[in-house]
């Protein structure tokens, strides 16, 4: 499903219009982002948990050339589902 199918999926469950829910939608990323960027924790109720952590800095070996190379540390998102969402994918996903 891309942005657009998206949008047009929750546009017709709302009852909003799509300019409207594209509005919507971009706030919410925006304020989920907004608290990335605070080093905040996530959490979505029946959904699972986005945290940013610091991977550390650390030493890679090219194993074609033996080259030692240093990776420098960085920040990543991280995501933790909720246990429901986790069994819901072991049993297929629960298309319908």
């Amino acid at each position: 499903m891309n942005n657009k199918e998206f949008i047009t999926e929750l546009a017709q469950r709302t009852g909003y219009t799509q300019s409207v829910t594209q509005t919507l939608v971009r706030n919410v990323i925006d304020q989920i982002a907004a608290y990335f960027d605070e080093g905040s924790v996530v959490a979505i109720p029946d959904f699972g948990t986005f945290e940013v952590k610091k991977r550390l800095e650390r030493v890679v070996i090219n194993p074609a050339t033996q080259q030692r190379m240093l990776v420098p540390p960085k920040l990543v998102l991280n995501f933790r589902p909720t246990s429901a969402i986790k069994e819901r994918l072991k049993i297929g996903g629960g298309h319908e």
